[in-house]
């Protein structure tokens, strides 16, 4: 399979190499975390590291089943470790490693070795390793393909538009792209298979659940209301098959499971004026919309300017950007992004070529009494407009800058 470079990621990778700071991987399943482990260490032989001074172990290999028990894996490592040199270890999937933590931390004491380890669970982060290595340890928040690195999947840069509709509708796993080149029929089986592997492996098990249908019904309820207004009670008021004394806390710790395997993405609501977040009717996005097809079927397609804001949110998140959903009395803008250094707001449309809906977006932008850059991002292909600083630009010209 040829492999798409991630160069978001791999720029992380080269920035932190050698640094005495553990790089943590994190994503859904199949998202191109082994893959980005792989590129790496082609890079580091192309830089002159010695095949010996590499170790990779991915723990859903059965070839490794034995270093599963975290005693005989740090045995194994220390064994294998190059005097004098540094030593560079790739553990992938390593929350199948019980107690894994406790030899991620003795490893780190030698300083000569440079730590890579991914999981597809933010359990992993919510374990002792959190505790053990405050300060210790980088986050890297992986994503399935942003449009730019689907199209660059493509010797044929023209028809964009059919290409986004495809990346929309075939999914962003890097290997739906493969599949699609060779047949697009064989999408929805490879999903299907992604699907229930998380479901089982990452949330069933991982949460205690029992009842499938039960979740299932939840899953396919958030990613039916992605970009809504959305509480847990009405969740629990609609799903069918949960006990209504107990319907609260079993959504909740449902939703959680999803959250925590990378499915579903929860964003809170900030009050712009009060500047604090508020814990009510948040919305949830899907990791995925070719997944969201998969789950929903034929109408997944129904509702566009929703899917339009889950690929801005998605992309957001990629960019680095902690995003909300902005409040400015009774106001919304579609997101606040917010990193170190800056603040951007954005409102999402499929088009703004009508008057009254132009007005509409531009008017919680205008209220805004800060300097921050604000944007509509819409689906025409008009020539880019500012209207007083806020600017429309194409979605399609944004994805790709």
């Amino acid at each position: 399979m040829e492999k798409i470079e991630r160069e978001r990621y791999m720029s992380i990778l080269k920035n932190f190499k050698d640094q005495q700071i553990i790089k943590v991987i994190t994503g859904i399943r199949r998202c191109g975390k082994s893959t980005l482990l792989e590129l790496f260490q082609e890079h580091l032989k192309r830089e002159g590291i010695q095949v010996n001074q590499i170790i990779s172990i991915n723990f859903e290999d059965a070839n490794y089943e034995e270093l599963q028990d975290r005693k005989k894996l740090y045995s194994y490592l220390k064994e294998k470790i190059v005097k004098n040199k540094k030593t560079y270890i790739f553990l992938d999937e390593i929350q199948n490693v019980p107690e894994f933590e406790k030899t991620v931390d003795s490893l780190f004491i030698d300083k000569n070795v440079d730590i890579y380890i991914t999981g597809s669970n933010a359990y992993l982060l919510s374990s002792e390793l959190a505790t053990l290595l405050t300060g210790r340890y980088i986050e890297i928040k992986m994503l399935p393909l942003s449009f730019k690195e689907y199209l660059s999947a493509f010797k044929d840069k023209t028809d964009i538009a059919k290409k986004y509709r495809n990346y929309l509708q075939f999914s962003a796993f890097p290997q739906a792209v493969e599949l699609y080149k060779l047949n697009p029929g064989n999408i929805d089986l490879y999903l299907d298979g992604i699907y229930n592997t998380i479901l089982f492996k990452d949330v069933m098990q991982r949460k205690g659940i029992t009842d499938k249908t039960v979740l299932e019904r939840v899953t396919k309820f958030l990613y039916d209301n992605i970009g809504s207004r959305t509480s847990l009670k009405s969740i629990s008021d609609n799903i069918e098959g949960i006990e209504k004394n107990n319907s609260y806390n079993t959504v909740a710790n449902y939703v959680d499971a999803l959250i925590d395997s990378f499915m579903i993405y929860k964003v809170n609501r900030y009050d712009i004026k009060g500047k604090e977040l508020l814990k009510t009717q948040e919305k949830y996005y899907g990791v995925d919309i070719g997944l969201r097809y998969h789950i929903l079927g034929r109408n997944a397609g129904r509702d566009m300017g929703h899917i339009l804001e889950n690929v801005v949110y998605l992309e957001l998140l990629r960019r680095g950007y902690k995003v909300y959903i902005g409040k400015l009395k009774d106001l919304e803008i579609d997101f606040v992004a917010q990193n170190s250094k800056d603040t951007i707001y954005y409102q999402v449309a499929l088009t703004t070529r009508d008057e009254t809906t132009l007005q509409r977006e531009l008017s919680p932008l205008k209220k805004i009494n800060d300097n921050y850059p604000k944007y509509i991002l819409t689906m025409d292909e008009d020539p880019e407009a500012d209207f007083d600083g806020i600017k429309k630009i194409n979605v399609i010209d944004w994805l790709l800058e």
